[in-house]
């Protein structure tokens, strides 16, 4: 019997992966590292730092030139998220548009989010 395709873990849209391009040419390292984290109002928040390596467990998505890397422990709360890169005229942030997230507090930084089901 054919399996179904896996969905990607993390995209990027063309904004995100423009900018990230960026600042990984400027500092030099190879992937973006995308997770969590227990903070803020609540319960989680994102968290994203530019790395050299991945570490052991690590999955890694490769997505419109951009390596990421999804920190193991966020796997099942990433899923199917797509980290985009918005401008306006107060703020130029990353966001996520993260399908298993439930809730988030009053200023956007803090989130709740249900690990996918299994299948």
């Amino acid at each position: 019997m054919a399996r179904r395709p896996r969905p990607k873990l993390v995209t990027l849209t063309d904004a995100a992966a423009a900018r990230v391009s960026e600042i990984m040419s400027d500092k030099g390292t190879g992937f973006l590292r995308v997770g969590v984290t227990n903070g803020g109002c609540a319960g989680m928040e994102y968290v994203m730092d530019y790395v050299d390596a991945p570490e052991p467990l690590d999955e890694i998505v490769e997505d419109k030139g951009v390596k990421i890397v999804v920190d193991a422990k966020a796997v099942l709360f990433l899923l199917g998220s797509v980290v985009d890169y918005e401008t306006t005229l107060l703020h130029e942030k990353f966001t996520f548009s993260n399908p298993n997230q439930t809730d988030a507090c009053g200023c956007g930084e803090s989130v709740t989010i249900v690990p996918a089901a299994a299948e």
